[in-house]
C-alpha cells in the first residue's frame, strides 16, 4: 500500500500507525515546555490559546488543565474525533486547515513539534503565517516550534528499525530537494505499508523571510524547550516568538 507523497500528511497522520510509531513521545517534556512558554509570554489568567495542528490534543489538553481556554485544530479528522472526548467548556477541537485563518482571535497561537513545512507549495507556508497573524488579538503572540534543520541534518540517522506494539517499523532518512524525508515501511495485518514524511528544512533565515513577507515581527528565538539561547549548530529546536 503506497500513499501519495504530495499529500502525505493527510493520509499518514490519519492512520493509527502514526500514533503507534510515536507513542513514546515525552509528555513530561511537553508539559514543562508549556509551563515555561506560557510563563514567559505572561499569557493572562484564563487566556485564550489556539493549538494549530494539535494532533490528538496532548498540548491543548495540558494547556487547558493549567487554566487556559484552548482551541485545538488539525487537518486529521481521526485525531480530532479522538480529542473531542476531552472537550469541556474551555477546551474545544475542530477539523481545520491551518493555511486558512480560524474565525476567532486569541492571546496566543502555538504551532508545536515541527507541525510546519509540510506543503509542496511554498505559498502555503506563507499563508499559514499570514493566517496566524489574523488569529492573534492586539496583544497576542505567535509561536512556531520547529526542528533546528542544521542540527538535524548534521546528526541524521540514515536507517533505523523500531519495534512498537509488535510492529517492526523500518525507517530511512535522507535529504532531497530541500526536504528532510523519512520513508516508513512496515507490515501489519498481513499488508505491507509504505508512508513518507516530508518536511522543508527551513533555517532561521528562511523563517525571517517568511515573517517579513507576512508582515509579522520576530521577537525572540530559542534553541530548546527550556528557552535557552539558539545556536544553529548545537540547538535541537528552533522556537520562534513573533507578533
Amino acid at each position: 500500500m503506497t500513499n501519495n507523497t504530495s499529500t502525505w500528511f493527510t493520509s499518514w497522520f490519519d492512520t493509527p500507525f502514526y500514533h503507534i510509531l510515536y507513542k513514546d513521545r515525552d509528555d513530561t517534556e511537553a508539559h514543562l515546555f508549556m509551563d515555561t512558554l506560557t510563563n514567559y509570554l505572561n499569557i493572562p489568567e484564563h487566556g485564550t490559546i489556539l493549538d494549530l495542528a494539535c494532533g490528538k490534543g496532548r498540548h491543548a489538553r495540558y494547556l487547558n488543565k493549567i487554566g487556559y481556554d484552548v482551541t485545538g485544530v488539525d487537518l486529521s479528522a481521526n485525531s480530532i474525533a479522538f480529542a473531542k472526548q476531552f472537550e469541556n467548556h474551555r477546551l474545544h477541537f475542530n477539523v481545520h486547515n491551518m493555511c486558512k485563518p480560524y474565525h476567532k482571535q486569541f492571546d496566543a497561537v502555538f504551532n508545536l513539534f515541527t507541525s510546519f513545512g509540510y506543503f509542496d507549495d511554498d505559498g502555503d507556508n506563507l499563508k499559514t503565517i499570514m493566517a496566524i497573524k489574523e488569529e492573534l488579538n492586539e496583544f497576542g503572540f505567535g509561536v512556531i516550534d520547529f526542528m533546528n534543520s542544521e542540527f538535524v541534518i548534521d546528526n541524521l540517522v540514515p536507517q533505523e528499525v523500531k519495534t512498537v506494539d509488535d510492529i517492526e517499523f523500518h525507517l530511512k532518512r535522507y535529504v532531497e530537494d530541500g526536504y528532510i524525508i523519512k520513508d516508513i515501511t512496515f507490515t501489519a495485518d498481513n499488508k505491507i505499508y509504505n508512508f513518507q514524511e516530508r518536511v522543508r528544512w527551513f533555517t532561521l533565515a528562511d523563517f525571517k523571510l517568511l515573517f517579513e513577507q507576512a508582515g509579522v515581527h520576530l521577537l525572540e528565538v530559542f534553541g530548546d524547550y527550556k528557552l535557552h539561547k539558539y545556536n544553529a549548530k548545537t540547538s535541537e529546536r528552533l522556537v520562534m516568538i513573533f507578533k
